[in-house]
């Protein structure tokens, strides 16, 4: 099947970008297979229809009208698609997805869908795009409404967009009365403003196509932890325990206590002021933890109160950051103590201006050192003793 579908594609890859002369090798390959009559099963060959069946989903009689009986409406329907703006390269994986889109009434479906979007503001680049993400919604006609009520809610459609492209297609399909629309009447309940829904959309792309039921009970979980709502850090923490279970999150906040070695108010705090470590993995946090007490001398209580300090990289930032500062003091080019949250919360435009460029004359290799560490190597002059 794998092999029906790669000779179907390369097909359809052999389409020029221009709407004529794109549609005439599935015009061929449809009109030889009309010709020959059914098709039986012939493994040397390629049967249109058995691919359409097999590996593709459609029902016989859907196979037959696509391959056996006329090429007719497969030509219009490539021809429509070249005429939105799609390649003959964008089209192979458009009907290899969903190759039931060669079945569609051009002028009773993809036209009116491609009338109803342009009527909501999109151009024909972003249809297309759309096409290339959904084709199976694209040929249903509800996709109007859906999106008719989605844009103002995502604020643009490159919103949309990128929400569709992490996973979020399913919206198109979920039931806007009974599903999205109350999960977004209770998430503004909750303080959530229609940019925050956005947000939260991004990171947990489910969340509104999910029962409601289920919605609530993620909230009354962010509750449970001590995060109210309309609090600043709301929104975080609901994507943060979003589909864990309670266990699973009880289970983590025990870590924690005995990872950073934290009493039960400090890790209530840790996870109030930073919710993402909820999401963090045991190899990351320990890893973390090892760093702050081993290497730079942290206490518990000091991290608990700063625990912003774990959502920063330990190559990027955390352990580069600290090698600097090492360097500088061990030999006397840093004048003052510098504290280590401080130094860590800084941008890297402003770390680079403050404790590397000041130092090229006295430490020529200073920059190439934080460079290289940043890489996750370490460099001689950062190996101390």
């Amino acid at each position: 099947m794998l092999r029906l579908r790669g000779r179907i594609v390369a097909h359809l890859l052999s389409f020029s970008s221009t709407s004529a002369p794109a549609i005439s090798p599935l015009h061929r390959l449809l009109s030889a297979s009309a010709a020959a009559g059914p098709i039986s099963p012939n493994p040397g060959g390629f049967a249109v229809e058995d691919y359409l069946v097999d590996t593709c989903g459609l029902t016989r009689p859907q196979a037959l009208k696509a391959s056996t009986k006329s090429p007719a409406n497969p030509d219009a329907v490539l021809a429509f698609l070249a005429g939105v703006g799609l390649s003959g390269a964008d089209v192979a994986p458009v009907v290899a997805k969903d190759p039931q889109i060669l079945c569609a009434k051009v002028d009773k479906t993809l036209a009116p869908v491609v009338d109803g979007l342009t009527g909501l503001g999109l151009s024909r680049s972003d249809i297309a795009s759309l096409i290339l993400l959904t084709p199976g919604g694209f040929r249903r006609r509800a996709i109007v409404s859906r999106l008719q009520y989605y844009l103002p809610l995502f604020g643009s459609f490159d919103n949309l967009l990128r929400l569709l492209k992490r996973g979020g297609s399913h919206l198109l399909w979920a039931d806007l009365d009974k599903v999205v629309k109350p999960n977004v009447v209770f998430l503004r309940e909750c303080g959530l403003g229609d940019c925050d829904i956005a947000k939260l959309c991004i990171h947990a792309p489910r969340m509104l196509s999910t029962n409601p039921e289920r919605v609530r009970a993620m909230v009354a979980c962010v509750e449970g932890i001590g995060v109210p709502r309309g609090s600043g850090m709301f929104r975080q923490a609901l994507c943060a325990v979003t589909f864990q279970s309670e266990e699973k999150i009880a289970a983590k906040m025990e870590y924690l206590k005995t990872t950073f070695r934290w009493s039960d108010a400090e890790v209530s705090m840790a996870v109030r002021k930073y919710p993402g470590v909820l999401r963090k993995s045991k190899e990351s946090l320990k890893h973390r933890s090892e760093f702050f007490f081993s290497e730079v001398g942290l206490e518990p209580a000091y991290i608990a109160y700063r625990p912003a300090l774990l959502s920063y990289s330990m190559e990027g930032r955390n352990r580069p950051r600290y090698y600097v500062i090492k360097f500088l003091k061990a030999n006397g080019l840093l004048d003052q103590y510098r504290d280590y949250y401080s130094i860590v919360m800084l941008s890297e435009k402003v770390f680079v201006e403050k404790f590397i460029c000041p130092h090229k004359e006295a430490a020529p290799h200073l920059a190439e050192d934080y460079a290289t560490t940043c890489k996750g190597e370490v460099p001689t002059n950062f190996r101390f003793t």
